[in-house]
């Protein structure tokens, strides 16, 4: 049994995962809304069927797989292997989950993003699927925003848990619709972080610690120039999230330096994935 009080784990500095932990990578992508305001994520609502955060409102991404670690090492970069072959995996997952591209060398047609999609979907390598359509990864269209991977303890006792690594990226302008997978997701929206917030506090949307988290950090830029000078002014550190005893409510917490507004929440309020 977890214990009531816990104290915040000793910083985690490798870019390998924990022992015990998945590597996973996740897309926030944004764009400007037509008539001005805070830019809109892209949001998909897992399938109640899925194992982790079913019926959960998430950003696009899933694990990273060693087609996405060869891949990285095949490309010219200067990143750590992890890290790149992370960026690969959330352009991977947003293609298969939302059908449209970001962060490639070039903006494929619609008709071209579908079957690479379907390709995907059929098992496809990554790497042969850009190779057919003459397409290349672009590395720096995806900022890091956020690292996030749960406590020893919880690892030990849960089946399967991720090391999650958060990227930011303009959507696409050439006007390309994001479409369900109708497997893992059965709804998308475009919205401002607040936006979805508000949903979540009016009980239309349910999401998980970490995405209202980072959707508290999203809310705080005006604009997607904001959200990167934000993300930029606040390198990923491991998020790892402890429990502590506050005002005699048993309370989920993170550090306090990394950005994010809001710190904690009490245990009796949350979702679980």
């Amino acid at each position: 049994m977890t214990p009531l009080s816990e104290g915040p784990p000793e910083p985690w500095p490798s870019e390998e995962s924990p022992q015990g932990a998945l590597a996973a990578a996740t897309l926030i992508v944004l764009r400007d809304p037509p008539g001005g305001g805070a830019p809109e994520a892209l949001m998909l609502q897992r399938a109640a069927a899925m194992r982790f955060a079913p019926g959960a409102i998430v950003f696009p991404g899933g694990r990273v797989d060693a087609g996405d670690h060869d891949l990285a090492a095949m490309l010219a970069h200067d990143l750590a292997p992890e890290d790149a072959a992370s960026r690969i995996a959330a352009i991977r997952e947003t293609i298969e989950e939302a059908g449209i591209a970001v962060g490639l060398n070039a903006i494929p047609s619609a008709s071209v993003i579908a079957a690479m999609r379907r390709a995907l979907h059929g098992g496809a390598l990554f790497e042969e699927v850009l190779a057919a359509e003459r397409l290349s990864v672009d590395f720096g269209a995806l900022t890091p925003f956020a690292r996030w991977c749960p406590g020893r303890g919880e690892r030990a006792h849960v089946s399967r848990t991720f090391d999650t690594r958060f990227y930011v990226a303009r959507a696409p302008e050439d006007g390309h619709l994001a479409t369900v997978d109708a497997t893992e997701n059965t709804r998308l929206r475009w919205a401002s972080a607040a936006q979805v917030l508000a949903d979540c506090d009016a009980g239309l949307e349910v999401a998980i610690f970490p995405t209202l988290r980072n959707l508290e950090r999203l809310a705080l830029g005006g604009s997607y120039a904001a959200v990167v000078a934000h993300a930029m002014a606040h390198p990923p550190e491991m998020v790892t999230p402890w429990f502590d005893v506050r005002d005699g409510e048993r309370h989920l917490c993170i550090p306090d330096h990394l950005g994010y507004p809001v710190t904690s929440q009490s245990w009796a309020t949350m979702s679980r994935g």
